[in-house]
Protein backbone atom coordinates (compact mmCIF):
# COMPACT_ATOMS: atom_id res chain seq x y z
CA UNK A 1 0.00 0.00 0.00
CA UNK A 2 1.35 3.36 -0.98
CA UNK A 3 1.81 6.29 1.38
CA UNK A 4 -0.68 9.16 1.56
CA UNK A 5 0.67 12.59 0.73
CA UNK A 6 -1.15 14.94 3.14
CA UNK A 7 -1.78 18.57 2.26
CA UNK A 8 0.66 18.83 -0.65
CA UNK A 9 0.33 19.41 -4.36
CA UNK A 10 3.42 17.61 -5.58
CA UNK A 11 6.15 18.98 -7.78
CA UNK A 12 4.86 16.66 -10.51
CA UNK A 13 1.54 18.51 -10.61
CA UNK A 14 3.31 21.86 -10.61
CA UNK A 15 5.39 20.71 -13.56
CA UNK A 16 2.29 19.57 -15.44
CA UNK A 17 0.54 22.87 -14.83
CA UNK A 18 3.64 24.65 -16.09
CA UNK A 19 3.39 22.72 -19.34
CA UNK A 20 6.31 20.34 -18.98
CA UNK A 21 5.03 18.36 -21.96
CA UNK A 22 5.06 14.89 -20.47
CA UNK A 23 2.00 12.87 -21.44
CA UNK A 24 -0.63 11.63 -19.01
CA UNK A 25 0.25 7.96 -19.38
CA UNK A 26 3.86 8.61 -18.38
CA UNK A 27 2.70 10.61 -15.37
CA UNK A 28 0.24 7.96 -14.18
CA UNK A 29 2.66 5.04 -14.68
CA UNK A 30 1.51 1.86 -12.94
CA UNK A 31 -0.12 3.73 -10.07
CA UNK A 32 -3.81 4.65 -9.85
CA UNK A 33 -3.87 8.15 -8.38
CA UNK A 34 -6.79 9.42 -6.29
CA UNK A 35 -7.31 12.99 -5.09
CA UNK A 36 -9.43 13.90 -2.06
CA UNK A 37 -10.76 17.30 -1.00
CA UNK A 38 -10.07 18.44 2.59
CA UNK A 39 -13.68 18.00 3.76
CA UNK A 40 -12.54 17.80 7.37
CA UNK A 41 -9.24 18.61 9.04
CA UNK A 42 -9.06 15.97 11.79
CA UNK A 43 -7.04 12.77 12.22
CA UNK A 44 -10.13 10.54 11.84
CA UNK A 45 -10.62 11.76 8.28
CA UNK A 46 -6.97 11.10 7.42
CA UNK A 47 -7.17 7.63 8.98
CA UNK A 48 -10.25 6.90 6.88
CA UNK A 49 -8.41 7.96 3.73
CA UNK A 50 -5.50 5.67 4.62
CA UNK A 51 -7.84 2.72 5.18
CA UNK A 52 -9.62 3.44 1.90
CA UNK A 53 -6.29 3.47 0.10
CA UNK A 54 -5.71 -0.07 1.37
CA UNK A 55 -9.17 -1.24 0.28
CA UNK A 56 -8.70 0.11 -3.26
CA UNK A 57 -5.12 -1.15 -3.40
CA UNK A 58 -6.41 -4.68 -2.84
CA UNK A 59 -9.27 -4.36 -5.32
CA UNK A 60 -7.43 -2.85 -8.29
CA UNK A 61 -4.60 -4.45 -10.30
CA UNK A 62 -2.59 -1.22 -10.04
CA UNK A 63 -1.00 0.21 -6.93
CA UNK A 64 -3.23 2.92 -5.46
CA UNK A 65 -2.05 6.20 -3.99
CA UNK A 66 -4.42 8.71 -2.39
CA UNK A 67 -3.44 12.33 -1.96
CA UNK A 68 -5.33 14.73 0.32
CA UNK A 69 -5.16 18.10 -1.40
CA UNK A 70 -4.97 21.39 0.50
CA UNK A 71 -7.92 22.89 -1.40
CA UNK A 72 -10.82 21.94 -3.63
CA UNK A 73 -9.46 23.55 -6.81
CA UNK A 74 -6.29 21.48 -6.64
CA UNK A 75 -8.33 18.30 -7.05
CA UNK A 76 -10.13 19.69 -10.10
CA UNK A 77 -6.79 20.68 -11.64
CA UNK A 78 -5.44 17.21 -10.86
CA UNK A 79 -8.26 15.66 -12.90
CA UNK A 80 -7.98 18.20 -15.69
CA UNK A 81 -4.24 17.63 -16.18
CA UNK A 82 -4.26 13.84 -15.81
CA UNK A 83 -2.38 13.78 -12.51
CA UNK A 84 -5.18 11.80 -10.85
CA UNK A 85 -7.64 9.26 -12.22
CA UNK A 86 -10.30 9.48 -9.51
CA UNK A 87 -11.37 12.18 -7.07
CA UNK A 88 -13.59 12.75 -4.05
CA UNK A 89 -15.23 16.10 -4.71
CA UNK A 90 -17.94 18.33 -3.35
CA UNK A 91 -20.91 18.68 -5.74
CA UNK A 92 -19.77 22.16 -6.78
CA UNK A 93 -16.23 21.06 -7.61
CA UNK A 94 -17.57 17.95 -9.33
CA UNK A 95 -19.69 20.06 -11.69
CA UNK A 96 -16.60 22.17 -12.46
CA UNK A 97 -14.53 19.05 -13.14
CA UNK A 98 -17.26 17.56 -15.32
CA UNK A 99 -17.53 20.81 -17.26
CA UNK A 100 -13.76 21.16 -17.74
CA UNK A 101 -12.51 17.57 -18.16
CA UNK A 102 -15.52 15.28 -18.57
CA UNK A 103 -15.07 13.62 -15.17
CA UNK A 104 -18.04 11.38 -14.34
CA UNK A 105 -19.67 10.74 -10.96
CA UNK A 106 -19.91 7.03 -10.13
CA UNK A 107 -20.36 6.67 -6.33
CA UNK A 108 -21.57 8.70 -3.38
CA UNK A 109 -22.01 8.05 0.33
CA UNK A 110 -25.21 7.25 2.18
CA UNK A 111 -26.05 8.98 5.45
CA UNK A 112 -28.55 6.96 7.47
CA UNK A 113 -29.46 5.23 4.23
CA UNK A 114 -30.03 8.47 2.31
CA UNK A 115 -27.96 9.97 -0.51
CA UNK A 116 -29.05 13.51 0.28
CA UNK A 117 -27.83 16.15 2.72
CA UNK A 118 -28.40 19.84 3.42
CA UNK A 119 -26.63 23.11 3.89
CA UNK A 120 -27.23 24.37 7.42
CA UNK A 121 -26.70 27.80 8.90
CA UNK A 122 -25.97 27.35 12.59
CA UNK A 123 -25.49 29.71 15.51
CA UNK A 124 -24.65 29.41 19.20
CA UNK A 125 -27.54 28.03 21.25
CA UNK A 126 -27.50 31.06 23.57
CA UNK A 127 -28.10 33.58 20.79
CA UNK A 128 -31.64 35.08 20.75
CA UNK A 129 -32.39 34.42 17.09
CA UNK A 130 -34.02 31.12 16.05
CA UNK A 131 -34.49 31.78 12.33
CA UNK A 132 -32.41 33.27 9.55
CA UNK A 133 -34.89 36.14 9.28
CA UNK A 134 -34.28 37.04 12.91
CA UNK A 135 -30.52 36.72 12.51
CA UNK A 136 -30.51 39.14 9.57
CA UNK A 137 -32.60 41.83 11.29
CA UNK A 138 -29.39 43.59 12.42
CA UNK A 139 -27.12 42.14 9.76
CA UNK A 140 -24.63 45.01 9.97
CA UNK A 141 -23.80 43.88 13.52
CA UNK A 142 -23.36 40.19 12.66
CA UNK A 143 -20.33 38.11 11.73
CA UNK A 144 -20.71 35.13 9.38
CA UNK A 145 -18.42 32.23 8.46
CA UNK A 146 -18.52 30.18 5.29
CA UNK A 147 -16.44 26.99 4.99
CA UNK A 148 -14.15 26.57 2.00
CA UNK A 149 -14.71 29.15 -0.72
CA UNK A 150 -15.27 26.22 -3.13
CA UNK A 151 -17.64 24.25 -0.87
CA UNK A 152 -21.19 23.48 -1.99
CA UNK A 153 -22.95 23.46 1.38
CA UNK A 154 -20.40 25.69 3.08
CA UNK A 155 -20.37 28.45 0.46
CA UNK A 156 -22.29 28.12 -2.83
CA UNK A 157 -25.76 27.24 -1.54
CA UNK A 158 -25.84 29.46 1.58
CA UNK A 159 -24.18 32.23 -0.42
CA UNK A 160 -26.99 32.03 -2.98
CA UNK A 161 -29.58 32.22 -0.17
CA UNK A 162 -27.91 35.25 1.40
CA UNK A 163 -27.55 36.85 -2.03
CA UNK A 164 -31.27 36.35 -2.70
CA UNK A 165 -31.96 38.10 0.62
CA UNK A 166 -29.82 41.07 -0.46
CA UNK A 167 -27.14 40.81 2.25
CA UNK A 168 -24.27 39.11 0.39
CA UNK A 169 -22.76 39.55 -3.07
CA UNK A 170 -19.26 38.12 -2.80
CA UNK A 171 -16.23 37.94 -0.49
CA UNK A 172 -15.77 41.71 -0.67
CA UNK A 173 -19.34 42.98 -0.94
CA UNK A 174 -21.76 42.21 1.89
CA UNK A 175 -23.96 43.81 4.54
CA UNK A 176 -22.47 41.84 7.45
CA UNK A 177 -19.99 43.35 9.87
CA UNK A 178 -17.52 40.54 9.07
CA UNK A 179 -17.49 37.65 6.58
CA UNK A 180 -14.81 34.96 6.77
CA UNK A 181 -13.99 31.56 5.26
CA UNK A 182 -12.92 28.91 7.76
CA UNK A 183 -11.68 26.37 5.20
CA UNK A 184 -13.55 23.31 6.52
CA UNK A 185 -16.83 22.27 8.14
CA UNK A 186 -15.34 21.25 11.48
CA UNK A 187 -13.56 24.58 11.89
CA UNK A 188 -16.81 26.44 11.12
CA UNK A 189 -18.57 24.41 13.79
CA UNK A 190 -15.85 25.14 16.34
CA UNK A 191 -15.96 28.86 15.55
CA UNK A 192 -19.72 29.00 16.10
CA UNK A 193 -19.56 26.93 19.29
CA UNK A 194 -16.84 29.16 20.75
CA UNK A 195 -18.65 32.38 19.73
CA UNK A 196 -15.85 33.47 17.38
CA UNK A 197 -18.58 34.11 14.78
CA UNK A 198 -22.31 34.76 15.16
CA UNK A 199 -23.33 32.14 12.59
CA UNK A 200 -21.81 29.84 9.99
CA UNK A 201 -22.65 27.58 7.06
CA UNK A 202 -21.98 23.85 7.41
CA UNK A 203 -22.70 20.50 5.75
CA UNK A 204 -25.55 18.78 7.65
CA UNK A 205 -23.98 15.33 7.49
CA UNK A 206 -20.64 16.51 8.85
CA UNK A 207 -22.43 18.64 11.46
CA UNK A 208 -24.29 15.61 12.77
CA UNK A 209 -21.14 13.49 12.61
CA UNK A 210 -19.17 16.06 14.62
CA UNK A 211 -21.87 15.97 17.29
CA UNK A 212 -21.87 12.15 17.36
CA UNK A 213 -18.08 12.12 17.69
CA UNK A 214 -18.22 14.63 20.54
CA UNK A 215 -16.25 17.24 18.60
CA UNK A 216 -19.22 19.59 18.87
CA UNK A 217 -21.57 19.85 21.84
CA UNK A 218 -25.15 19.58 20.57
CA UNK A 219 -26.38 21.77 23.42
CA UNK A 220 -24.09 24.62 22.34
CA UNK A 221 -25.35 25.13 18.76
CA UNK A 222 -28.65 25.29 16.89
CA UNK A 223 -29.76 25.27 13.25
CA UNK A 224 -31.51 28.44 12.04
CA UNK A 225 -31.73 27.63 8.30
CA UNK A 226 -31.79 24.52 6.12
CA UNK A 227 -31.49 24.32 2.33
CA UNK A 228 -33.44 22.01 0.08
CA UNK A 229 -32.01 18.49 -0.30
CA UNK A 230 -28.63 18.21 -2.08
CA UNK A 231 -27.11 15.03 -3.52
CA UNK A 232 -24.09 13.77 -1.61
CA UNK A 233 -20.40 14.27 -2.48
CA UNK A 234 -19.43 12.18 -5.52
CA UNK A 235 -16.44 9.99 -6.23
CA UNK A 236 -15.65 10.78 -9.86
CA UNK A 237 -13.40 9.20 -12.47
CA UNK A 238 -11.49 10.62 -15.39
CA UNK A 239 -12.97 9.74 -18.82
CA UNK A 240 -9.72 7.80 -19.47
CA UNK A 241 -10.51 5.20 -16.78
CA UNK A 242 -11.69 1.96 -18.43
CA UNK A 243 -15.04 0.32 -17.68
CA UNK A 244 -13.50 -2.69 -15.93
CA UNK A 245 -11.68 -0.47 -13.45
CA UNK A 246 -14.84 1.56 -12.85
CA UNK A 247 -16.75 -1.62 -12.00
CA UNK A 248 -14.02 -2.74 -9.57
CA UNK A 249 -14.16 0.65 -7.86
CA UNK A 250 -17.96 0.53 -7.62
CA UNK A 251 -17.88 -2.98 -6.16
CA UNK A 252 -15.33 -1.89 -3.55
CA UNK A 253 -17.49 1.00 -2.37
CA UNK A 254 -20.85 -0.79 -2.60
CA UNK A 255 -19.53 -3.63 -0.43
CA UNK A 256 -17.63 -1.38 1.99
CA UNK A 257 -17.82 -2.58 5.61
CA UNK A 258 -14.66 -0.94 6.92
CA UNK A 259 -15.92 1.09 9.88
CA UNK A 260 -12.93 3.45 9.85
CA UNK A 261 -13.71 4.43 6.25
CA UNK A 262 -17.43 4.76 6.90
CA UNK A 263 -17.04 6.86 10.04
CA UNK A 264 -14.34 9.08 8.54
CA UNK A 265 -16.60 9.98 5.62
CA UNK A 266 -19.67 10.27 7.90
CA UNK A 267 -21.26 7.46 5.88
CA UNK A 268 -23.45 4.46 6.61
CA UNK A 269 -22.71 3.02 3.17
CA UNK A 270 -22.27 3.94 -0.49
CA UNK A 271 -24.50 3.96 -3.56
CA UNK A 272 -24.11 4.69 -7.27
CA UNK A 273 -24.22 8.27 -8.54
CA UNK A 274 -24.63 9.81 -12.00
CA UNK A 275 -24.07 13.23 -13.49
CA UNK A 276 -27.83 13.92 -13.53
CA UNK A 277 -27.88 13.79 -9.71
CA UNK A 278 -26.03 17.14 -9.62
CA UNK A 279 -28.28 19.15 -11.94
CA UNK A 280 -29.52 21.36 -9.09
CA UNK A 281 -25.96 22.47 -8.33
CA UNK A 282 -25.23 22.93 -12.02
CA UNK A 283 -28.28 25.19 -12.36
CA UNK A 284 -27.11 27.38 -9.46
CA UNK A 285 -23.60 27.61 -10.92
CA UNK A 286 -24.98 28.62 -14.31
CA UNK A 287 -27.18 31.25 -12.66
CA UNK A 288 -24.17 32.57 -10.69
CA UNK A 289 -22.04 32.69 -13.88
CA UNK A 290 -19.54 30.09 -12.67
CA UNK A 291 -20.05 27.84 -15.70
CA UNK A 292 -21.69 28.31 -19.08
CA UNK A 293 -25.07 26.83 -19.97
CA UNK A 294 -24.76 24.02 -22.49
Amino acid sequence: MKRITKGLITATLVAILAGCGENEEEQAGETFHVGVIPALSGDEFLEAVEELEGELDEALPQDVEIEVYPNYNGVVEGLNYGHIQMAYLGPRTYVSANDESGAEAIITQLIDGEASYYSYIITHADNPWDTLDEFLENVEERSFAFGSVSSTSGSLVPGKELSDRGVYTNEEEYEFDVVSFSGSHDITGEQVESNQVDAGAIDSAFYNSLIEQGTLDESETKVIWQSEALFQYPWSVSPDVDDETVELIKDTFLNMDNEVVLEGFAATGFTEATDEDYQLIRDIMIEEGEIDAE
